[in-house]
């Protein structure tokens, strides 16, 4: 049995955030109703067509799900979703600013009928704070939050590659909801959870903030490298590839110098005698190693330093994830079903040994209106007269 079997989610929830943290509720056995846009469905999925047609960003986060297409602003949708809210456990909603709210959907107006329900809302800056309606896209988030101001390089900032705003919002309102359920079998009420954006990242961004505590210098933008410790980041090999290098400590330190570049003497070489001294000459210290790995392919650097037990890694490109040999050698691919056929997918971290994370297909859009309107009650006729008249 997995952990949140007969736990039903209802989600009025939209792109990355809402999505994730529902999948991840998903993949511990929760029912997660997603509630979507007649006809077109969740925006997410018309964002590409890499996945065989599909959209790469819907295929991650809205697997083992099922689409009920609604118009939210047709009377008799709040009917059904009344129905739908009487026999659910937790509303998730990242609608824009006061969407839900205007809807009658928030925890105040729910909560009196409804005393058991948990309602999670994700928004970009809040529920209140003069921002509460400013727009918060992934990356005028991290941008808000600092993050570009310490990434990318001197020159330039740089956005993270991934949504990892939404991301980092989507895992705080999973916690928390797995906490409010906790809650609630201690308590026998639902709460209300709010989930900002801004303070997920602000909480990510936390080393760089206190770095930069009472006003003292922030860190630099130093590319892949690392701001304060060096060598820490990345360095070609002899045959053009890059090798990603670690080092954290005066220990590892002297280990490089003797088995990796065989210059014993740098152990004690003034220059580079402590950490602080190594970032501050790290171009220096940068001529030095890729003077060293020049005469090497980087698979010969890595064996190198691995024998050294030196932290590094190759700089992977997608294809090699794919392939990744750790990956096969813990069998984390798996296929599951979607519209268009098997799509492969990665199993989720952290699944305890005693159940199978559940896996089920990536629904079609409104894929179970019908199958959900039946379970409501409606019958053929009723679900016909709602279909021709708009409301799903």
């Amino acid at each position: 049995m997995r952990p949140l079997e007969g736990i039903t989610v209802l989600a009025l929830e939209h792109v990355i955030a809402g999505p994730f943290c529902t999948r991840q509720l998903a993949d511990l056995g929760a029912r997660v109703i997603k509630i979507e846009r007649p006809r077109v469905g969740d925006p997410a999925r018309a964002y590409d067509e890499r996945v065989h047609g599909m959209s790469s960003h819907f295929v991650w986060t809205n697997r083992s799900k099922e689409s009920l297409t609604l118009d939210l602003k047709h009377p008799e949708a709040d009917v059904i979703m009344q129905k739908l809210l009487a026999r659910s456990d937790v509303l998730i909603q990242n609608l824009a600013p006061g969407a839900a709210a205007r809807m009658g959907y928030s925890y105040e107006a729910l909560s009196p009928n409804y005393p058991r329900l948990i309602v999670c809302d994700i928004s970009g800056y809040g529920a209140d704070g003069p921002y509460r309606d400013k727009k918060a896209y992934d990356l005028l988030v991290q941008s808000e939050s600092g993050l570009l101001s310490i990434t990318g390089t001197p020159d330039s900032p740089a956005k993270a590659g991934c949504s990892i705003v939404d991301i980092s919002a989507g895992m705080y309102a999973f916690t928390n909801i797995l906490a409010a359920i906790i809650q609630r079998g201690k308590t026998g009420r639902g709460t209300r959870i709010d989930i900002s954006m801004l303070e997920s990242m602000g909480e990510w961004m936390s080393f760089p903030l206190y770095y930069a505590y009472d006003g003292q210098t922030p860190p630099v933008r130093a590319g892949a490298s690392h701001a304060t410790i060096y060598p820490y980041g990345p360095f070609p090999a002899g045959d053009g590839k890059v090798v990603m290098l670690g080092l954290q400590n005066e220990r590892e330190w002297a280990i490089f110098c003797d088995q990796v570049l065989g210059m014993p003497e740098l152990r004690t070489d003034p220059r580079f005698n402590t950490g602080t001294k190594r970032s501050e000459a790290r171009e220096v210290l940068r001529q030095i190693i890729v003077g060293r790995f020049s005469a090497m392919t980087a698979a010969q650097v890595v064996e190198l330093l691995d024998r050294a037990q030196i932290g590094n890694a190759r700089m992977n490109e997608m294809a090699d994830v794919w392939a990744h040999p750790q990956l096969d050698a813990r069998h984390r691919w798996v296929e599951v079903d979607s519209p268009v056929g098997k799509v492969r997918a990665m199993l989720p971290p952290g699944v305890p040994a005693d159940f199978e994370p559940r896996m089920d297909a990536i629904p079609g859009v409104g894929q179970h209106s019908e199958a959900i309107l039946s379970e409501l009650g409606y019958d053929a006729p009723t679900i016909d007269r709602l279909r021709t008249e708009g409301v799903f």
